[in-house]
């Protein structure tokens, strides 16, 4: 089963962890002239977010002060952006990198994508749950008002969280789903895209994996050249996401980080986002699959890419080459 491999962090819990400690080194690190930026990245990049969050309430405790608004004032730019995301339950961060998509003006599509398509349904309602406590207004129906067509469906039914478990696996049932995906699209003049939707919303991805296999049997053809040749724009984008989660979630993810490096610029909004919300699920895994994939270490694409307090803190979290 290619979707299920074991998830390696990056990130792990400290095991000798005192937080009472780390919370006077960083009043430490923060009080007076100056910081000590180095202190700070060492004491939270090799802890876990649970820890973490223990040491805001030690912090509280023990100097009556708000660790992250302390750290929002001393640090600034990329570097505050990461050390502050570090500081958010991890269910909070995603809620927050969603709602900053569709807030103002325009709609970043990728980010909706990338954090949609990649959640079975536990992380999916969880997410949605988090969303509108923090927000005071349902994930779906804000999403829903972002976007349109067929891409709104989709996205909106994966919300709702109607996808089934990972355990349920039929494989007469994969036939003829195989079957109705081919005839939606190559099958016919035109495509059904509603088809589509339905079933790479609903399906495990246990399931989607016999799908798409079955798919090449029928047709001789890969789901990814079906979807190519049938659907378009962002109704694609998410499809096809759907389809490298299932197929290998830490191959989409890499390939995610080196389009956000490769060329000119750098995307720093995603590189930060699926460094941070991956660091203490998979992140080593990714980092293997990047190094397989394009023949250099994810480490030192990222050293190339950025520089000063932000390339060290990214380099704490990826670990080393």
């Amino acid at each position: 089963m290619s979707w299920y491999y074991v998830p390696v962090p990056t990130v792990h819990p400290a095991e000798s962890f005192n937080p009472h400690e780390d919370a006077a080194a960083l009043r430490k690190a923060m009080k007076g002239f100056g910081t000590d930026e180095q202190a700070i990245i060492d004491i939270l990049c090799s802890r876990s977010n649970y820890q973490r969050l223990q040491i805001i309430d030690a912090f509280r405790q023990d100097l009556k002060r708000d660790l992250v608004k302390d750290l929002k004032s001393e640090l600034s730019g990329k570097f505050e952006d990461v050390i502050v995301g570090l500081m958010l339950p991890p269910v909070n961060y995603l809620c927050k990198q969603l709602y900053k998509a569709m807030d103002g003006i325009g709609t970043d599509e990728t980010t909706l994508i990338e954090i949609l398509c990649s959640q079975d349904n536990d992380q999916m309602h969880a997410i949605s749950r988090r969303y509108e406590e923090m927000y005071d207004r349902p994930l779906a129906e804000h999403v829903c008002s972002e976007t349109s067509g067929s891409f709104r469906k989709l996205l909106t039914l994966i919300i709702t969280g109607t996808r089934d478990t990972n355990d349920v696996i039929d494989p007469d049932l994969a036939v003829e789903q195989a079957k109705s995906l081919y005839n939606a699209g190559e099958g016919k003049w035109g495509t059904d895209e509603s088809v589509f939707y339905k079933i790479l919303a609903h399906a495990s991805f246990s399931q989607l994996e016999i799908v798409f296999e079955e798919y090449k049997k029928l047709t001789g053809r890969t789901i990814e050249q079906a979807l190519k040749a049938e659907v378009s724009g962002d109704f694609y984008e998410a499809l096809s996401a759907i389809v490298e989660c299932v197929q290998m979630a830490p191959h989409f993810f890499a390939k995610k980080l080196f389009l956000a490096m490769d060329g000119m610029g750098t995307d720093d909004k995603t590189l930060i986002r699926i460094i941070i919300s991956r660091a203490e699920i998979d992140l080593q895994n990714i980092k293997d699959e990047f190094e397989q994939m394009y023949n250099k270490t994810l480490l030192s694409m990222v050293k190339n890419e950025t520089s000063g307090d932000y390339k060290r803190v990214l380099c704490a979290l990826i670990g080393g080459a």
